[in-house]
């Protein structure tokens, strides 16, 4: 079965791979290896994804040298655009086809409110892009429907419109990101065809760390999302963890264990103010304090489930090393807020496992099953949307609180954003929102293997085998 749903991803997990095998044998001259990395991800002569290996290869190498450039202490945007891979897509927007007949009502130039529609020689309409503000009057006058709103599909996939292209000198029209608006969530990653936009790697600084703590006799501790159970199908989740502790960490801690501790603050919470919204998706926070201060004053005063679980750890062991693994890219994000800074040390995906167990030559088919610091049946729940809300409801439940939860689970940010207006105007029954950014909720997250009904099956598996109560999971796992 293939590891991965596109090429896309298979070009990131060949670059990841040779990245971390060349910093295994001389990590501190990696730079001087680039070239060879380059080499091997694009040998010969023949172009398998661009016009030609000279662009390929002048893309791999941008690639590498933003994985050895990141840094979790870098205050730039996690989520970059690559220009010269961005080169393909046509200028969205409004644009005339073939279907115009030329025909003399001219409805479309009357319905523009900046009179941008002219007519060429052969009396079809033409649309001056440096004029048009894609207002789509003049598509819905077109009796024959011929004026068609094409848009990139890294502009669709962002509904805060954080994406637009910037026409330059020369021609070139690639995507810019407004880190004002950006929110993180990575859904423009999953979704550009030709692997322009990327989110950062912390590879470079996650080796260095586990060195450095191995060298000192510090411990090192893996976090992992509860979405985990539904992204390595050939395998048990038990290898899984086998294989993370063979990289080097000494112990692994499910996030649900920490969704179990925010869950209890949270009912505890809820019940004191009368009104919340989650604070699990770093996104969804985020698109709130961005698009709706107001609101923000509703948001859950807990920790995320990553970081109250890596709370947990540096209290008992305060100079560990801990890394977050999920499929998360706002994540990444995450762990750079001075609130959450010192709980974790860095953030790496589900797709830079991959690419780490293959680089060590790990086959996780032939390790045995090993045991870990597992959540409850709730905690794992918050991998996808609805699962918050009912980890409260067994907390309130566990308290022997009479609370009546009132909920409204929402996912993907088209949904986000109509709720939040209806709890800005006052119209909104509920009394907890749960707010997810990615549609289906962690499942969805861009940087898992694959997002299909298989692994979602495989994460409901997964979360039905955690403990029963809350409370039970915590007093059980959280032991160091």
């Amino acid at each position: 079965m293939a590891k991965f749903e596109t090429r896309v991803q298979e070009l990131k997990y060949s670059i990841l791979k040779e990245v971390i095998q060349y910093l295994d044998k001389d990590y501190n001259n990696i730079d001087k290896n680039i070239y060879n990395i380059v080499h091997n991800i694009i040998p010969g002569n023949k172009a398998s994804f661009r016009c030609c290996v000279y662009k390929e290869r002048a893309i791999v190498e941008e690639r590498v040298r933003l994985i050895l450039n990141s840094s979790r202490n870098d205050d730039s945007n996690v989520i970059k655009v690559i220009p010269i891979a961005c080169d393909e897509c046509p200028l969205g927007g409004y644009t005339v086809s073939d279907a115009c007949r030329g025909c003399i009502a001219h409805r479309c130039s009357e319905a523009c409110p900046k009179k941008c529609i002219s007519f060429s020689d052969d009396l079809r309409a033409k649309i001056d892009k440096s004029q048009c503000v894609n207002c789509g009057l003049c598509a819905r006058a077109c009796p024959y429907n011929a004026i068609e709103n094409r848009v990139r599909p890294c502009e669709r996939a962002c509904k805060q419109k954080a994406i637009s292209a910037n026409m330059s000198q020369d021609g070139a029209n690639e995507a810019v990101i407004n880190d004002e608006k950006c929110i993180h969530c990575g859904a423009c990653v999953y979704t550009c065809p030709f692997g322009a936009i990327v989110d950062v790697s912390y590879i470079k600084e996650i080796l260095k760390g586990m060195a450095d703590a191995k060298r000192e006799n510090r411990h090192v501790y893996a976090i992992v999302a509860p979405s985990i159970g539904g992204n390595f199908t050939d395998v048990k989740t038990g290898q899984v963890i086998a294989g993370i502790k063979k990289l080097g960490f000494d112990e692994v801690f499910e996030a649900a264990l920490g969704a179990d501790m925010v869950a209890l603050g949270e009912s505890e919470e809820l019940s004191e103010r009368g009104l919340l919204t989650s604070s699990c998706c770093p996104a969804f926070t985020l698109y709130i304090r961005k698009f709706f201060p107001d609101l923000a004053k509703y948001i859950s005063s807990s920790l995320s489930p990553m970081a109250q679980i890596g709370k947990y750890i540096k209290e008992n062991d305060k100079d560990s090393f801990v890394v977050f693994i999920g499929p998360c890219t706002a994540k990444k994000s995450e762990i750079k807020n001075e609130r959450f800074k010192p709980f974790v040390d860095s953030a790496m995906t589900f797709e830079e496992l991959l690419a780490f167990f293959d680089a060590r030559n790990i086959d996780l088919k032939s390790l045995e099953e090993v045991d870990f610091r597992k959540g409850s049946k709730f905690g794992r729940g918050f991998a996808k949307c609805g699962g918050l809300s009912e980890a409260v409801k067994q907390a309130l439940k566990e308290d022997g609180s009479d609370f009546v939860v009132n909920g409204i689970n929402v996912d993907g940010m088209e949904n986000v954003r109509k709720i939040l207006l209806e709890l800005q105007k006052g119209n909104c029954p509920a009394n907890f929102i749960e707010g997810m950014a990615c549609e289906g909720g962690c499942i969805g997250g861009p940087c898992n293997l694959q997002h299909t009904i298989r692994n979602k099956l495989m994460v409901d598996k997964f979360s039905n085998e955690g403990e029963k109560e809350i409370k039970n999971a915590i007093n059980k796992e959280a032991k160091l």
